[in-house]
């Protein structure tokens, strides 16, 4: 019995608008509203909402026979509830069938897992709890920015509670073996590892609707088909891809939703399932350790870090920025925290790349800019603006230690501020009560008659016993004058407080 899982990504960066080197330092704002407004309506009108109503009629057709998985950046659930608020709701229902599960991933699709990982840690808390708030689930398996992944990263995973990761099936790092197995990290043992099939995923992602393709027109039974003829022992096939296949890439003539809708009936015929991939992390045990000691990531041919990080402008660009990560965490201000997060998606990056693949237009399909030294010189003067609203609060010229320092003894100073504030307070309370009869100090002697009224039996009582002792007092007369000659010098004192 073989098994498919589907996993679908979703991210949307929140898009610079075109800052000029004269605006920095007086204009704070950096993003092209209208730009971010215009593409995610378009995609979720022509992709993400036909897909999603897709999936439904899937599940409510094959019950808990389908299922798939979803990594949804949180900064495309910002754009998407702010834009295309349905969205949100229609995934909502598709959550409700039990037969979708969310994954982890960062929370601004950064590459923090590379530089900080402070930060990263961080965005992978706020990402899942975004995923909970909305949607009511808390992942268990972890798919890190553009599947990078390395053993440090790995690491870092598995410490967070995750286990298991995505990432790709990077030829470097296979050699001979195949993806379709589930394999476990070398750096964490017990961290096990879904690959993704590049082939099988980018034959519907890419190469679908494509009538050069030498599989064109591609079939759901001749898809099928291909995965019941791989070796008996691969049993897991992990298709991998961005959602906007559905409609975008594949506009919805080519017969993309058709095919996907094709696909279960002819997966039972062949006692092929759809898992999620908890399902398959719980069913299926690993083969292998794999060692990655260098990260890599689903994108071009060498599968590594290349796209984001493989000439000087990006370099430099990244290092600026991941420079100051320290000071914007011990930063309160929340509008730094939010442009914080939203500067570090890793598109800013991509659109600086100078690669090209063979028709030179996968790096440049996704730009806005005309070219990626337009790119860089962008994001670097919103980058200075931003680094020095960041200075104006916590200025370079103090190190983080020496700041870190400073911080740690304001907030010590801070509490124990507030400790004498409360010490101060219960001192007051006591004082302002008489330590014999719970009066205050400075009340007048009206005060004895209401505690009177309020409990006459007990003023009552003592008067009694004050009266039983008068006739033992006569009797030792004599031996009482001394005492009594003494209470005249205690009626003094008490005669000036009176006065």
């Amino acid at each position: 019995m073989k098994a498919i899982c589907f996993y679908f990504q979703i991210h949307q960066p929140f898009r610079l608008k075109h800052y000029r080197f004269f605006d920095i330092g007086n204009d704070h704002y950096y993003y092209d509203d209208f730009a971010d407004d215009d593409i995610i309506t378009r995609i979720a009108q022509r992709s993400y909402l036909p897909a999603n109503e897709m999936l439904l009629d899937m599940i409510r057709e094959n019950g808990k026979k389908f299922k798939v998985a979803f990594s949804i950046s949180g900064t495309a659930l910002e754009q998407l509830e702010q834009y295309v608020p349905e969205f949100i709701d229609s995934m909502k229902e598709l959550a409700a069938t039990g037969c979708v599960e969310f994954l982890s991933e960062t929370y601004a699709h950064s590459l923090s897992s590379l530089y900080d990982p402070e930060e990263f840690a961080a965005q992978v808390k706020a990402h899942d709890e975004k995923i909970f708030q909305l949607f009511g689930q808390k992942p268990k398996v972890f798919r890190n920015t553009e599947l990078i992944y390395d053993d440090d990263i790995a690491s870092m995973a598995y410490a967070m509670g995750f286990k298991a990761a995505i990432t790709a099936d990077a030829k470097h790092v296979l050699g001979w073996r195949s993806p379709n197995f589930l394999y476990s990290s070398a750096s964490a043992p017990k961290l096990k590892l879904m690959l993704k099939n590049g082939k099988l995923s980018d034959d519907i992602s890419f190469r679908f609707s494509n009538p050069e393709w030498a599989s064109y027109p591609l079939t759901a039974d001749k898809y099928i088909k291909w995965i019941n003829e791989l070796p008996e022992e691969e049993q897991l096939v992990n298709l991998f891809m961005n959602y906007d296949a559905f409609g975008e890439l594949q506009p919805r003539e080519s017969g993309i939703f058709e095919f996907m809708k094709a696909l279960p009936r002819f997966a039972a015929e062949n006692d092929i399932q759809f898992w999620t991939p908890s399902e398959v992390v719980s069913k299926f045990k690993p083969v292998a350790e794999l060692a990655v000691p260098y990260p890599m990531s689903w994108t071009d041919e060498a599968r590594d870090t290349s796209a984001w990080l493989g000439n000087t402008l990006q370099q430099e660009a990244v290092k600026k920025l991941y420079s100051i990560g320290e000071r914007v965490r011990l930063c309160t201000d929340r509008r730094i925290k939010q442009d914080w997060n939203y500067l570090q998606a890793s598109d800013h990056f991509f659109y600086m790349s100078t690669k090209h693949n063979d028709d030179g237009s996968v790096h440049s399909h996704y730009s806005p800019y005309d070219s990626p030294y337009t790119a860089f010189t962008n994001y670097m003067n919103v980058l200075s603006d931003f680094m020095i609203r960041v200075e104006e609060q916590y200025p370079a010229s103090i190190d983080n230690e020496e700041l870190n320092s400073l911080l740690l003894t304001i907030r010590n100073q801070e509490q124990e501020i507030q400790k004498l504030h409360r010490e101060v307070e219960m001192m007051r309370n006591n004082i302002v009560k008489d330590t014999t009869g719970d009066f205050p100090v400075d009340e007048t002697p009206e005060a004895p008659v209401v505690k009177e009224e309020e409990k006459p039996a007990e003023k009552k009582a003592a008067p009694k016993k004050a009266a039983a002792p008068k006739k033992p007092a006569a009797k030792k007369a004599p031996a009482a004058k001394k005492p009594a000659a003494k209470k005249p010098a205690a009626k003094k004192p008490a005669a000036k407080k009176e006065k």
